[in-house]
C-alpha cells in the first residue's frame, strides 16, 4: 500500500462526526485523536499521580491501595514477582478492565468506584494506559508506578526471585 493511500485510509478511517455517547454514572467518555503512542501516553500521564516504587509500597503496606500487577505470565517468570504477602492482584492487561469496573458482571469483589488502584507492569508505561484506562471508567484513584517492576526490583522493593518462585 502506497503512503497516499495509507494517508487517504487514515483520514477516511475517522467518522465524520463525533458519535452521541451515553456516559455511564462515574465513567468519562471524550472524544481525543492523537498523534501516535507517545501523545497518547503523555495524555494519560498528566491525569495521573504517579507514584514511586517507595510510595506505592507503603501504600499496599499501609492497606490504603489494592496493588495490580498487569505484566504477563512470562514476564512475571522470568523477572520475578511482587512479594506475596503484599497480597497483590496478578491481572493480564487484557482483563483488568473488566475486573475491577465495579458495573462488570466479571469483577472482583472488592471492586469499587472509591478502590484505589496501583497498577504495576515491567517498565511504567502500559501501566499509565491501563490506570488512565481504569480513571475513565470512574476509578479516579488509579494511578501507576514509575519504572514499574523494574524500578520496584532496583529499588529494593520486597520481590520475589524467578529461581524462588520455581523453588
Amino acid at each position: 500500500m502506497s503512503a497516499a493511500a495509507i494517508e487517504t485510509w487514515h483520514a477516511s478511517a475517522r467518522p465524520p462526526r463525533p458519535l452521541r455517547l451515553v456516559e455511564p454514572a462515574g465513567s468519562r467518555f471524550e472524544e481525543v485523536w492523537f498523534d501516535g503512542v507517545d501523545d497518547m501516553l503523555a495524555d494519560a500521564r498528566a491525569r495521573l499521580q504517579r507514584l514511586s516504587p517507595r510510595a506505592a509500597y507503603q501504600a499496599v503496606l499501609w492497606g490504603r491501595a489494592l496493588l495490580v500487577d498487569v505484566r504477563p505470565a512470562a514476564q512475571r517468570r522470568e523477572q520475578g514477582e511482587i512479594d506475596p504477602r503484599l497480597g497483590a492482584l496478578v491481572l493480564e492487561r487484557v482483563d483488568l478492565e473488566w475486573r475491577l469496573d465495579p458495573r462488570s458482571p466479571s469483577r472482583i469483589e472488592a471492586a469499587s468506584y472509591e478502590l484505589p488502584v496501583v497498577v504495576l507492569d515491567a517498565e511504567g508505561t502500559t501501566s499509565s494506559l491501563a490506570a488512565d484506562s481504569l480513571q475513565r471508567l470512574g476509578l479516579t484513584a488509579a494511578t501507576d508506578v514509575v519504572g514499574g517492576f523494574a524500578a520496584w526490583r532496583r529499588q529494593g522493593m520486597p520481590v520475589r526471585t524467578p529461581d524462588a518462585a520455581r523453588g
